[in-house]
């Protein structure tokens, strides 16, 4: 076993920092940073080496997420011009005919928002299923918070935390955990189906017995509001046609041709550049050079608001992969043996403490869920990658598992369904106050959460 150094355990130290911060609620940039900075140090790097430290650090990491940011910014970018042109009602309205009853409009608001959030993110899913299918499942006789709790559960819950399409949490937790994100989403596909039946099915159980004993009413003095047709422009029409179609071709390719992982993102997020191209010029034509760089900044200003805070988190974390830190402090400053910190640090408690499955499954699902208790879910995915490094080393279980448990811990619980400063556009959209859908969220929630723990610790 490799002996621990100083910087092992600067690295440890910073953790429990970290984590104590998160609880208290307020944001993690500065210990992540010092973290580094102290490394640096204890690492030989002198105190000039210490503090260039830390800006490698963010250039290292910052590569490492440049094609996740860059994909997300796009992908605003695309859809931000269907919401301007209205193509994105379009898409979705002709689905309201099939809206007959409060119970279909609760799962078919659930399933839009699911595979809209897939393809766009959940903020713009909000928007864009909240105006088009709200007003038809109130009509239908479905509670405002039901239908917050639909949008809300379905797509910051299940959709954001499995991320198929886009790959951002995923490839997040994958490098820090330094597995292929395919393996995670592979091998934690049981849990993502658990977390998502359990959660979503004991939520729909619970509207249901309150709708039947009369605590909970449609609401009378809905107005429908409608989009009429001569308010559309012949562009959203066809933009409505080709969007669906050509995402639709994307999939296809990807399973006739095997794309997976940095492969599959390139080709959606290729796909959104050049579909915005297209319906810039066949909407704005003579300004469209003008319309496309508009649309493209305000895609990236997102992109990076978004990510900018996560980026000094994952540099941090990102450190306890070897290669990272040779790139950054230099592999002199570990031990010729060493494997990397969190794999050093997985040897060493295996050896010291009894670790088990279960121990090591309960650990990473409730350190995921602390880390989400910042309303952002995702600045905790790096954590919960790394720590899954850790103890799937030290129970000699599946590293990639582990990251996916944490990852749903993270995200379910910061990216907006139980912690009420994280689920305020679902809220909004419904006109139902955040701590009220926060409340009515979190029983299922958290019976989802044990739920899928317990399943975990049979199949690390």
């Amino acid at each position: 076993m490799v002996a621990l150094t100083l910087t092992h355990w600067i690295y440890v130290v910073m953790v429990f920092v970290v984590l104590v911060v998160m609880v208290m609620r307020r944001d993690t940039l500065v210990p992540c940073i010092l973290g580094i900075f102290l490394m640096g140090l204890t690492a030989s790097k002198g105190v000039f080496g210490a503090i260039g430290g830390i800006f490698d650090a963010f250039v290292v990491a910052g590569t490492e997420l440049l094609g996740i940011i860059f994909v997300i910014s796009v992908i605003v970018s695309m859809s931000r011009l269907l919401e301007d042109l209205g193509a994105n009602q379009l898409m979705v309205k002709p689905f309201t005919k099939l809206i007959k009853t409060p119970d279909r409009a609760f799962w078919f608001m659930g399933f839009v928002m699911f595979i809209v959030s897939w393809f766009f993110w959940p903020s713009p899913a909000t928007a864009l299923v909240g105006a088009v299918l709200l007003p038809v499942a109130l009509k239908v006789g479905l509670p405002a918070i039901g239908a917050a709790m639909a949008i809300n559960l379905f797509g910051h819950g299940l959709a954001l935390s499995t991320d198929f399409v886009i790959q951002g949490a995923p490839t997040m937790a994958a490098n820090a955990a330094q597995v292929e994100v395919t393996d995670l989403m592979i091998q934690g596909l049981p849990l993502f189906a658990v977390m998502g039946i359990v959660t979503i099915i004991t939520a729909y159980i619970l509207l249901k017995k309150d709708m039947k004993k009369g605590l909970l009413k449609p609401e009378e003095d809905f107005i429908e509001e409608t989009l009429t047709e001569e308010k559309l422009k012949p562009t959203a029409k066809v933009a409505a046609i080709l969007v669906p179609l050509v995402f639709t071709i994307d999939i296809i390719a990807m399973f006739v041709f095997q794309l997976k992982g940095g492969d599959a993102t390139a080709l959606i997020g290729g796909t959104a550049v050049l579909i915005l191209l297209v319906l810039c010029f066949a909407e704005h034509k003579k300004s469209a050079l003008e319309a496309v760089t508009k649309y493209i900044k305000s895609g990236f200003v997102f992109g990076m608001e978004i990510f900018g805070p996560i980026i000094p988190i994952a540099a941090f974390f990102y450190m306890g992969d070897i290669s990272t830190f040779a790139q950054v402090m230099g592999r002199e400053a570990l031990p010729a043996a060493s494997q990397g910190i969190l794999a050093d640090l997985g040897n060493a408690l295996a050896s010291i403490a009894p670790m088990n499955k279960p121990t090591a499954a309960v650990m990473e699902m409730t350190i995921g869920a602390i880390t989400g208790l910042d309303g952002s879910g995702f600045s905790g995915v790096p954590l919960v990658g790394a720590l899954a490094r850790v103890f799937g080393t030290a129970v000699r279980g599946s590293v990639a598992t582990l990251a996916a448990l944490g990852q749903i811990g993270a995200i379910w619980v910061g990216g907006g369904t139980i912690v009420p400063w994280g689920l305020i556009p679902a809220a909004a959209i419904c006109k139902v106050a955040p701590m009220d859908l926060a409340r009515r969220n979190f029983i299922p929630v958290i019976i989802g959460l044990i739920v899928t723990t317990i399943v975990a610790m049979f199949i690390i």
